[in-house]
């Protein structure tokens, strides 16, 4: 359902409808872990960019937080009451921002997996997130027709994207 490199290109990962995600050693070929941990289908996953955690979203309303070095489980981030859309870590994998068809999108430490803030903006399910490369900015996707970019840090809405006549499911 999804797949990602590490920023090394030395494994993929990929996310199944069989509520797994794998880690893959891209020069031997091989399996490296199977990370369990999900009750439904994974549909998204994400490296930090030093490649030592990776995030899985999925269906089960959860988004699971891995070491990639020994595929154990560290953070479950519980908050969402809706399906998982789309996580991603910010660049200094600091934060982790994870979209969800409850029509949020939710701010969490990445070190601890703690609730940071709650951007609740959108009228219909948020289908993408993501943050800019500063780490400063989120930007979200939705199914209202609108994109919107807050601010990381006050959490505010700074602006409202709009014009498209139906959904927007990517961001970046």
């Amino acid at each position: 359902v999804c797949l990602s490199f590490n920023p090394q290109s030395t494994l993929l990962a990929t996310g199944s409808m069989d509520t797994t995600a794998k880690l893959w050693d891209l020069e031997k070929g091989e399996e490296v872990a199977t990370l369990n941990g999900h009750s439904a289908e994974i549909i998204a996953l994400s490296f930090n960019t030093t490649g030592d955690r990776i995030i899985t979203g999925s269906f089960d309303h959860t988004v699971a937080v891995w070491d990639v070095g020994t595929g154990r489980l560290l953070h479950t981030l519980i908050g969402h009451r809706g399906e998982i859309s789309s996580a991603q870590f910010n660049w200094d994998c600091s934060l982790i921002v994870t979209g969800s068809m409850d029509k949020t999108c939710m701010l969490w430490n990445a070190a601890t997996g703690t609730h940071v803030a709650t951007l609740a903006w959108h009228s219909r399910e948020v289908l993408d997130v993501c943050f800019d490369y500063a780490g400063q900015r989120v930007a979200t996707a939705s199914a209202d027709g609108s994109a919107r970019v807050y601010n990381a840090g006050t959490k505010q809405c700074i602006a409202k994207l709009e014009g498209h006549e139906d959904e927007i499911s990517k961001v970046s």
